[in-house]
């Protein structure tokens, strides 16, 4: 892509002083620019050889005659690929070395070139990930500063329907807070639970959670319509690393009781097997000696109530005065001078603030989660890394 039109030197050297400064990394500093990665290490190659001199537009005549394939080696190219469509470039030149050892055959940059031409190049389907927590977790001091909720692994029950049972705890007491058998681990029944636990015992300040559904989505800070609903209540919710099961590692402890305890056999439906987790639940949090509290102490003589009450209507979010606000519009989108940005459909009707951080740079919030840094530059949001 082209440099902006103001002044081609001008953003050369602004691009090498947002570098020497180390806040971005190439991809974040390319991205801004609006430059590929081989233009901006190119005029980095330049700046730090030759200084400003060599950010100036140099002669575009070739320096030597660049040798084409031969045509014969690219039509074997083309007809070996065809044999075999699920090779790549470096086996095809592999291939073609051990068989025709005698002929010089082209690099697999150039092979992937010829067969990139001739349509032979299948691109790879980009896979959405949720985007990684921004924010350090949450200490553990108290009871409720920070819930853990996930699904227990699911079950078949003796009339050969599915259980999912949904469990939350609370970390500092070990208190198991929610043990609810559900037939599919759907954002509605999730939302449920949350409400009576808050009703019974209050608000925690963090949820900690897994990265899949009904928890989070692939959207801009991992928000869907139940963390969205969380942010409001004054909660965050806090997702672990991707197949680190280990950081909700007294949650994943408590699963393996609940397990031996209650699913093996499992019961004839899900009433019965509910009263099962009811029965595990009472006595998990008020018979069972928990050896990590000391002194043969049980969850309940440990856990507190959360003062902070759920509330009788949803909040409105509140930010800091310093901080400009936008309301994102239906389709997930907010205004900025007169230009659509594109946020995430679940914020719909939400506002975000922005909190400024340079001239032309403001970091994305949704209450007190950090979205990313919205780049007016580039008119783009930058995820967190």
């Amino acid at each position: 892509m082209p440099w902006k039109e103001t002044c081609a030197m001008e953003e050369r050297e602004a691009f090498v002083q947002a570098w020497l400064s180390r806040e971005f990394t190439m991809s974040e500093l390319c991205e801004r620019f609006g430059v590929s990665r081989p233009t901006g290490y190119k005029w980095l190659m330049r700046f730090q050889a030759e200084g400003s001199p060599g950010l100036y537009d140099r002669s575009r005549a070739p320096q030597l005659q660049a040798h084409a394939t031969p045509a014969a080696q690219v039509a074997v190219i083309v007809a070996l690929k065809r044999r075999h469509l699920s090779w790549g470039p470096l086996t095809v030149r592999d291939w073609l070395r051990r068989e025709h050892p005698q002929q010089h055959w082209p690099a697999v940059s150039t092979v992937g070139e010829v067969l990139k031409r001739h349509g032979l190049v299948q691109p790879r389907r980009r896979r959405h990930h949720t985007p990684p927590h921004s924010q350090p977790f949450a200490s553990v001091g108290a009871a409720n500063d920070v819930w853990s909720a996930d699904f227990k692994g699911q079950f078949e029950l003796g009339d050969a329907r599915v259980c999912y049972p949904l469990t939350m705890t609370d970390n500092h007491s070990r208190f198991l807070l929610c043990c609810q058998g559900m037939y599919r681990p759907g954002m509605k029944p999730t939302r449920t639970c949350y409400e009576r636990a808050f009703i019974d015992y209050g608000l925690p300040r963090a949820i900690r959670t897994d990265n899949g559904p009904p928890f989070a989505s692939i959207a801009l800070g991992g928000l869907n319509a139940l963390s969205v609903w969380l942010l409001k209540l004054g909660v965050l919710p806090e997702r672990i690393a991707p197949g680190k099961p280990q950081q909700n590692g007294r949650h994943e402890r408590m699963h393996r009781t609940l397990k031996a305890a209650t699913a093996h056999p499992p019961k004839a439906n899900l009433s019965a097997q509910q009263r099962a987790f009811n029965r595990f639940r009472q006595e998990y949090n008020e018979e069972r000696p928990h050896r990590s509290l000391g002194g043969g102490r049980r969850p309940s003589e440990v856990f507190r109530s959360s003062p902070r009450s759920y509330p009788a209507t949803l909040p409105e979010v509140a930010y800091p005065q310093d901080f400009v606000l936008r309301k994102v519009k239906p389709g997930g989108y907010m205004k900025w001078h007169g230009q659509i940005i594109y946020v995430t459909k679940a914020l719909e009707g939400e506002y975000v603030g922005l909190k400024p951080l340079d001239h032309d740079r403001w970091e994305l919030y949704f209450a007190q989660l950090p979205l990313g840094v919205f780049d007016a530059r580039s008119s783009k949001i930058i995820k967190p890394r």
